[in-house]
């Protein structure tokens, strides 16, 4: 079996365009489509739907795109052990929020310096809104935001889901739940930083509460920041009660410190995703790739209500 047609079809799976992956793989279209389609025939098996106008794998190709993935990282382990010097080089430029940070950055980090020793990678942690904006000037070469971004020159992948609960410390409200909301209301609601999806959805919600309870505009607040060390300070201090994800106070809730609250509804969950060029450099795609292993792997370690991976 060709690895070269293995390769081409798990980038394609992330590209989701044939002319992507032909840049990307320095070839045309039509030999992207020629690699599929040998692929396919020697698997006995159709990958790509073609009956969809819009790039869409049947559930074969989504079935095998994981052992896909495998077969290439056991083939790359391979020849950075017999050729060294054809590991992967360069300077990767990478950019995370907050969210990856407290998740599973560091073991993503260690897996590329263990992997590919001669590759060179530079840290930036900002909000989303930046990340995208540096992204799109080409002062980035990867990152991982809050949503995709919506532009025909970039790729993203969404790679977790990280449910969102209501939290504030242990006994920091009255134990009357009748007045729940109320008594929510009357503290600021502390969420991530302004301009980001779940800032948005939460502020509608907020409003929803304040309006529900006869409480005038403008008398419930949302205190905004991108640092999560922050709002779980605020929340030790009982400054206010918090809309984030469970994961970054599950140890202060295991141990009695934090509570989650009945408070309906749930806020709508985080979607991490990542972001490159679609031309960008074999290095870039190849550390995206090593990102959803890393995740994934991450992901498959901690409790599924917490953070699930997104499987394509």
């Amino acid at each position: 079996m060709n690895t070269r047609f293995i390769e081409t079809f798990v980038m394609l799976a992330q590209l989701k365009s044939f002319r992507a992956t032909a840049s990307a793989l320095h070839a045309t279209p039509a030999a992207i489509s020629l690699r599929v389609k040998s692929l396919e025939d020697e698997l006995g098996v159709e990958l790509i739907d073609r009956s969809f106008k819009a790039f869409r794998l049947t559930a074969n190709g989504q079935r095998l795109l994981n052992q896909a993935r495998s077969v290439l990282e056991a083939v790359r382990q391979l020849q950075v052990a017999a050729h060294q010097e054809d590991a992967v080089q360069g300077c990767l430029r990478l950019g995370v929020n907050e969210t990856v940070v407290h998740s599973w950055l560091a073991h993503y980090i260690k897996q590329l310096n263990r992997d590919y020793p001669e590759l060179e990678v530079e840290l930036t942690v900002e909000v989303s809104s930046v990340l995208q904006k540096q992204l799109l000037a080409g002062d980035l070469d990867l990152v991982f935001r809050v949503e995709g971004i919506d532009s025909d020159k970039i790729v993203s992948d969404a790679l977790a889901v990280y449910p969102v609960r209501w939290i504030a410390r242990k006994n920091f409200l009255p134990q009357n739940k009748r007045d729940l909301i109320r008594n929510v209301l009357q503290h600021p609601v502390l969420t991530f930083g302004r301009g980001t999806a779940p800032q948005r959805a939460i502020e509608q919600i907020v409003a929803n509460f304040a309006s529900q309870a006869g409480i005038p505009a403008g008398k419930a607040h949302v205190l905004c920041s991108p640092s999560v060390a922050a709002i779980v300070r605020l929340i030790e201090n009982g400054f206010g009660v918090a809309a984030i994800p469970a994961l970054f106070v599950a140890d202060e809730i295991a141990s009695g410190a934090f509570v989650e609250l009945p408070v309906q509804p749930i806020p709508p969950s985080v979607v991490i995703s990542m972001c490159w060029h679609a031309n960008a450099k074999m290095h870039v795609h190849t550390a995206a790739n090593a990102a959803r292993i890393a995740c994934e792997y991450y992901c498959k370690n901690t409790d599924r209500r917490l953070v699930k991976a997104i499987l394509n």
